[in-house]
């Protein structure tokens, strides 16, 4: 378990290599420069930033088979509703070779991320500046998420983009148990849920 912020930036030393942790440090800098402009996480949780978000996030990558990462693998990874870039640009500092698409519809958002990606010189992760209803449906290999709707809804909305080989990492905080008991018992049973190194209350909803 995970506790503090020497502990965070410890364990997500341990899973890139320096030029990655580089990235990494650049990404935190610019999310605490920005949030003085717009609120992209919680004032509080800004001493707790690795903790909370960027541990938070990396750790999803230890609930996907190495396939999933592979030069090989179908398409893009692909997050949903990625706000500030918790998970979504997180994973795409940490896998620079791997395609990421971030959406989200917010303006300001957006412009945030697209900063950030170029400061960062991830050429092969990109943007979608609107609603994922109006994005164009591709082949995702894996589908993330963090606080963007109730699963229910969440997977009917991704249906688009997912085929028998998508993994899903979804964080769920405390409702990761009980969100999972609302699908039809056929759905539910492709599914599990991990417990969070960052929470110990928390869970991650797996299909991997």
């Amino acid at each position: 378990m995970i506790t503090n912020e020497t502990e965070a930036r410890d364990y997500v030393a341990g899973l890139i290599d320096p030029a990655g942790m580089a990235r990494i440090e650049t990404f935190a800098a610019l999310v605490l420069q920005e949030n003085q402009e717009q609120n992209l996480i919680a004032k509080a949780t800004e001493p707790h930033l690795w903790q909370r978000h960027i541990a938070d996030s990396a750790q999803l990558l230890e609930n996907v088979s190495r396939e999933i990462l592979g030069a090989n693998a179908q398409g893009p990874w692909l997050d949903l509703g990625s706000g500030p870039g918790f998970p979504g640009l997180v994973i795409a500092a940490m896998c620079p070779n791997m395609p990421v698409v971030l959406v989200e519809s917010r303006g300001r958002r957006v412009a945030f991320l697209e900063r950030a990606i170029d400061a960062l010189g991830l050429e092969k992760c990109r943007v979608e500046g609107q609603r994922l209803e109006r994005v164009e449906p591709f082949e995702a290999r894996a589908i993330s998420a963090r606080a963007f709707a109730p699963l229910p809804k969440l997977l009917s909305l991704s249906e688009p983009f997912s085929t028998r080989r998508t993994a899903y990492v979804l964080p769920k905080g405390r409702s990761a148990a009980q969100e999972l008991e609302t699908l039809k018992p056929s759905i539910r049973a492709m599914f599990h849920v991990k417990h969070s190194l960052t929470d110990p209350d928390a869970g991650i909803i797996v299909k991997a």
